[in-house]
């Protein structure tokens, strides 16, 4: 088992910045993924930014140029850096790990509580 445990969100004004960390209750060895994820009221939960165990990351094309996924290992830590915020960022963002990787796909998945991030004047 793993537990995570977000932080950092908040109110910020447009175009603001703000930085979300996840922690995780132990070291993860072996192939890994982290990921930041995004729910809206009334929408579906999105990906935001992907980072692997290689330090491979990886977003969608709608959130590349303003958010940057990192990780600190000594701090068993994963950062997602929000930059130049809009209104339509404001959501709930959670924090997913994935293990267990074998044949190509992960079989073990834990997600944190959320972290909500309202952008608003």
């Amino acid at each position: 088992q793993v537990q995570l445990v977000e932080s950092g969100g908040g109110l910020v004004q447009p175009g603001g910045s703000l930085r979300l960390s996840c922690a995780t209750s132990r070291r993860v060895f072996g192939i890994y993924a982290m990921g930041w994820y995004r729910q809206a009221p009334g929408e579906q939960r999105e990906l935001v930014a992907l980072i692997t165990s290689d330090g491979s990351t990886n977003y969608p094309d709608s959130m590349k140029g303003r958010f940057t996924i990192s990780r600190d290992n000594a701090k068993n830590t994963v950062y997602l850096q929000l930059n130049s915020l809009k209104p339509e960022d404001t959501a709930v963002y959670y924090c997913k790990m994935s293990t267990g990787f074998r044949s190509g796909s992960y079989s073990q998945h834990y997600w944190g509580q959320g972290t909500q991030v309202t952008v608003s004047s």
